[in-house]
């Protein structure tokens, strides 16, 4: 069977997990066969490099690029992402067309019950700077290691006991099925900028693919998660900078956008909110960009090129 669209994917079995889970939507919103859609796996450079953390490599890029060339290049009529794993600043011959309604934005904390739980002094991994940050705000006298690794290697660095703890995020857990660690609420540990969001992106020109992504499309969860990204673009962050945002859409229709900005070390640390109308949500996160930069120490603002 030839198939109706081809989504290119990373191979790891998370991005596995969600593409077939983009596919089977596709298949169900424009009654194909199963089998439709097809998976065109791709080994990308931030899968293959998994000694050093992406900052010192190139970043969020190395998730998107080879993902990218094949869709670029046709062999690939869209690409499915993690979200938060996607480059505010996009090419613009690709779109993000479509994202799945959104599943929960929460961290889990691996091998404690709680951040209080973990004994003093002890090693935390996370290859995260906003992890790291808060983490070290809520308990400074714990020690931050890099780790790397699909979920299985790094659930398995716990049991090892290389490691006394890690995060990793609970939709990424509840997609592949493993019920495992202590949720930890967005009022203490805000999530990344896209976080619990599969996003689909094609080219800009293909008009064909587009109105076949459109139908999966949940507004709501592209709106908010279009807001995170304005956010992170307007503070100029990289992937050095510890950032978090969290959009909600409230029941009035208006979009709450809450956002903090941390120092390396979590020692400094501003934080506000802001709500916008429909049509008014990057011009309302760019101004929250521009609030949270002004009242930033310079340990913040160095980090951050939208100072």
């Amino acid at each position: 069977m030839t198939p109706r669209l081809i989504l290119g994917t990373r191979a790891s079995p998370l991005a596995l997990a969600q593409a077939r889970q983009t596919a089977a939507a596709l298949e169900r919103a424009h009654g194909w066969v199963p089998g439709s859609v097809a998976l065109h796996e791709v080994r990308t450079t931030g899968d293959r490099i998994q000694d050093r953390p992406l900052a010192e490599v190139g970043g969020k890029a190395l998730w998107t690029k080879e993902l990218d060339q094949f869709l670029l290049q046709g062999a690939t009529h869209a690409s499915v992402h993690s979200m938060k794993d996607v480059e505010s600043e996009r090419p613009e011959a690709l779109a993000i067309a479509a994202c799945l309604p959104r599943a929960d934005v929460r961290d889990r904390l691996i091998g404690a019950s709680s951040l209080d739980s973990i004994s003093a002094g002890a090693t935390v991994g996370t290859s995260s700077p906003r992890r790291t940050a808060q983490l070290l705000r809520l308990r400074p006298d714990l020690q931050a290691t890099s780790i790397r690794g699909n979920v299985a290697t790094r659930l398995n660095r716990v049991a090892n006991g290389e490691v006394a703890a890690t995060f990793l995020a609970a939709a990424g857990l509840d997609r592949l099925g493993i019920d495992e660690g202590c949720p930890l609420e967005p009022a203490e540990f805000l999530p990344a900028p896209g976080q619990a969001c599969i996003a689909i992106e094609c080219r800009s020109d293909d008009s064909a693919t587009r109105a076949l992504l459109d139908a999966i499309d949940h507004r709501p969860t592209h709106r908010a998660v279009s807001a995170e990204r304005a956010f992170a673009r307007a503070v100029g962050g990289s992937c050095h900078s510890p950032v978090a945002a969290l959009a909600l859409i409230e029941g009035d229709e208006r979009l709450w956008l809450r956002a903090e900005l941390l120092s390396t070390d979590g020692a400094d640390r501003v934080a506000g909110e802001v709500r916008a109308s429909a049509g008014e949500e990057e011009a309302a996160a760019q101004a929250l960009a521009a609030e949270l930069l002004g009242r930033a120490p310079t340990s913040i603002r160095m980090l951050f090129a939208g100072a």
